[in-house]
């Protein structure tokens, strides 16, 4: 898969990424190589359009899982108590705070996004708006992240100092 990924990258450029993006955000709790891919492409294209890019990639992608929230929890068991557990934790979170601004946490950090797409759709929580805080947080870890990549960990910190 990281070959395929390579191969979009260097053949289709910025649509290659997008493409990457999406299918590894795409693939329900199963990391593939998205995050490989955006300090590659950092280093020959430009990190700014590389986050945007693999942001609003990520974000389509990650509407899978939404859909698939969506498709109900007809789940039994053990399976059906864990997600039970989590849904319950995160309903009292929406309730609680601001729920664009948890999406838009969860998807700009490295926290279980897989889960929270699930809930959204579970919920049927307005998919305009899980898209755009999705999309949103996503940019803003990816610009970072080919910030980071394209001039260094040490330049990033003296421009935040």
């Amino acid at each position: 898969m990281e070959d395929l990924a390579l191969t979009l990258l260097e053949e289709f450029g910025y649509l290659g990424l997008f493409l990457v993006s999406a299918i590894s955000s795409a693939t329900i709790f199963l990391p593939l190589p998205g995050y490989l891919v955006i300090p590659i492409a950092a280093t020959t294209l430009n990190p700014l359009l590389v986050g945007i890019v693999a942001g609003i990639g990520s974000g389509v992608g990650e509407m899978v899982s939404y859909g698939v929230g969506l498709g109900g929890r007809k789940l039994s068991g053990k399976a059906k108590k864990d997600i039970d557990v989590w849904f319950e934790r995160l309903n009292g979170w929406f309730a609680k705070y601001n729920d664009f601004a948890i999406i838009f946490i969860f998807s700009a950090l490295p926290l279980p996004f897989d889960a929270l797409g699930l809930f959204c759709g579970a919920i049927k929580y307005d998919a305009r708006k899980f898209f755009l805080a999705t999309v949103s947080g996503k940019i803003i870890r990816y610009v970072t992240l080919a910030y980071a990549t394209a001039f260094g960990i040490d330049a990033i910190a003296g421009l935040l100092h």
